[in-house]
């Protein structure tokens, strides 16, 4: 498989090519990774029970906040060491991948460990009931022990693909995805290790795919490898790297107090079945959301290289191309959750129950998804031109500004619905302030840009 082992094409080949170059095999990654932990919670579902379901909900928080630390690194030393090369500075490059392996393994370590310790308490803190936290416990327990492995495959993935091996860093979500799915089954059904086999599995996948990373950054004739001599922390790379990727970062911990929010409110209006239909939801609206975010990690470099490079043309050429794609992507989620939820729901299990209570979560979820891949791809354009301050405030629009107040005040007048209402509500309004923002940035650039020509 053909690679771009010299990144610097970033500058001069169609913009086209170079999405579908990009794009395309961080899609591909993020679909088998959606879809893996699609068929993961099937598997919990038909082979552990309903309340599996339930309880595997209930540690969407702390897996958004996995997430966020991971992205928080990986995300900032993608965008940094594309705008690096973009300058002709290799060696930069390379200081900015020895500061992401660090801080992976140092955030795995202590984040892990302070999460263990008060697991109990947070579960409960989420929503957990006496049915449902021995489960949601059993799984986050073996996560929690493999998490320096998982904070620093995904860290170093990022860099892979911003540095010109897309297809590899495809290959490595692939490699990991396809183990665990062999795997998962073999632990959950065979040994009968329940929900705990799952998440076994799950970590020994990602310790298959952490050492395919390592090996690619240690070969030589990588365009950015380990070096001698450089592996150690320096501030301003690290000061650059929470900077510019604190947006995601916001973003997920933003989205793990809304899930928080979410669960809470389930609970207390529909049970825990209603925080198990917000499972099966959640896993279906996620793998339409990471295919827009693997939309947008193919753009990231070259939108990256060319604002370093100065060629504003280009950048505002893969913006157009990257919103028309996002909200195509996210129209597909709208039709099936508006015209297959049931089908999609019996995927998950059997019961006539949470059958009834996913079908009515999704088709009120979903009623304005289409606009979510458009406002995911421009958030993620300021991240990757170190616009910071203006992804930060489009990354807690949706989640803090206007989400979580419509999980508060709806569900008092309209119960459970009020729960699911306050999804498209909140989408609504970020879309109108993103497009808003991105109007007068786009106004303020060619503004520049003209007066550079001049």
């Amino acid at each position: 498989m053909t690679q771009t082992k010299n990144p610097h094409v970033l500058e001069t080949e169609s913009i086209g090519k170079l999405l579908i170059q990009y794009s395309i095999p961080a899609i591909i990654a993020m679909t088998v990774t959606s879809v893996y932990n699609i068929v993961d919670s099937i598997f919990i579902g038909h082979g552990v029970g309903p309340l599996a379901i339930s309880g595997l909900a209930l540690t969407f928080p702390l897996m958004n906040l996995i997430i966020a630390f991971s992205t928080l690194i990986g995300v900032g030393g993608a965008a940094i060491s594309s705008i690096y090369l973009g300058q002709k500075d290799d060696l930069k490059a390379t200081e900015v991948l020895h500061n992401v392996l660090i801080l992976c393994i140092l955030t795995g370590i202590c984040f892990g460990g302070i999460i263990y310790y008060f697991l109990d308490e947070i579960l409960i803190f989420f929503g957990a009931s006496t049915s449902t936290l021995p489960y949601a416990r059993d799984f986050m327990q073996i996560i929690l022990y493999g998490l320096p492995v998982t904070c620093t495959m995904f860290g170093l993935n990022h860099i892979m693909r911003a540095t010109g091996y897309p297809q590899k860093a495809m290959l490595s979500a692939v490699l990991t995805v396809g183990m665990n799915i062999i795997l998962a089954p073999i632990f959950i059904f065979w040994l009968k290790w329940g929900i705990r086999g799952a998440a076994i599995a799950t970590v020994l996948s990602q310790c298959v795919g952490m050492v395919w990373v390592l090996s690619h950054f240690r070969n030589p004739k990588s365009t950015v490898h380990f070096r001698q001599g450089t592996f150690r922390l320096r501030w301003k790379i690290v000061s650059s790297i929470f900077s510019i990727s604190m947006s995601p970062f916001l973003l997920n911990v933003c989205a793990c107090l809304v899930t928080v929010l979410i669960n809470i409110g389930l609970k207390r209006y529909g049970g825990d079945m209603a925080i198990g239909a917000f499972g099966i939801l959640n896993r279906i609206l996620i793998l339409f959301v990471m295919l827009v975010m693997g939309l947008t990690q193919g753009m990231q470099p070259i939108v990256g290289y060319n604002y370093g490079a100065q060629q504003f043309e280009r950048v505002k050429q893969t913006l157009k191309y990257g919103v028309i794609t996002g909200g195509l992507i996210t129209t597909a989620g709208f039709l099936a959750g508006q015209f297959a939820p049931e089908i999609v729901s019996r995927m998950f299990t059997d019961d006539a129950g949470l059958i009834a209570l996913s079908v009515e979560g999704m088709r009120l979820a979903t009623l304005v998804f289409p606009l979510v891949g458009i406002q995911i791809v421009v958030g993620n354009f300021f991240q990757s031109i170190g616009k910071a301050k203006l992804s930060i405030f489009l990354s807690l629009t949706r989640q803090l500004l206007f989400l979580a107040p419509c999980l508060l005040i709806l569900p008092r007048f309209f119960e459970l619905k009020g729960i699911w209402i306050s999804l498209p509500v909140s989408d609504s309004l970020s879309f109108v302030t993103s497009m808003g923002v991105l109007y007068m940035f786009l106004r303020e650039m060619r503004r520049v840009h003209h007066s550079r020509e001049a």
